[in-house]
């Protein structure tokens, strides 16, 4: 057990920053694909009253989702250092975060399972990294709650009891 909790962390982190980074060509890119599935989420928000949320220039562009999958992956990638395990849960979190996000869109939206003809192969790995972002943050638990407690003692000015 020792070794898979040692070992898993890490592969489990490469493997979401793999998937992270290697969208970013697409989205810092702009790529055909890219603007396929923003151009959907953009007019189905369009529909709801909320033009250009997903626009180049919107709340949650493919630069500002870009950014936060970049950022994922540092955080996730630095965790595998002794030194910055603390960071690791604070990637998957946000990960987690991302991931939910593409899911929810990709089955409650317009743009569906397979917006590019790739056979669901982009919801598959969003899937897949969502999984391992949740074993993340349950492996890392402790190191989140240290870090939860330390930023409500900045916050608070005390620390945070039990």
């Amino acid at each position: 057990m020792a070794y898979v909790k040692r070992f898993l962390p890490i592969a489990l982190a490469i493997y979401c920053s793999v998937i992270f980074l290697s969208s970013i060509q697409f989205k810092f890119g702009n790529k055909p694909e890219t603007q396929e599935i923003f151009g959907r989420l953009n007019a189905w928000s369009a529909s709801w009253g909320a033009d250009g949320l997903f626009a180049q220039t919107g709340l949650f562009s493919q630069y500002v989702i870009g950014s936060a999958e970049i950022l994922a992956s540092i955080t996730l990638l630095l965790g595998i250092l002794t030194r910055f395990t603390r960071l690791q849960g604070f990637g998957a979190l946000l990960g987690l975060a991302i991931m939910t996000g593409a899911i929810s869109f990709h089955l409650f939206t317009p743009l569906g399972i397979d917006p590019n003809d790739d056979g669901g192969g982009l919801f598959v790995a969003a899937c897949f990294v969502w999984l391992s972002c949740v074993i993340l943050i349950v492996l890392r638990r402790e190191e989140i709650g240290y870090g939860l407690g330390k930023l409500a003692e900045g916050l608070f000015g005390k620390p945070v009891t039990q």
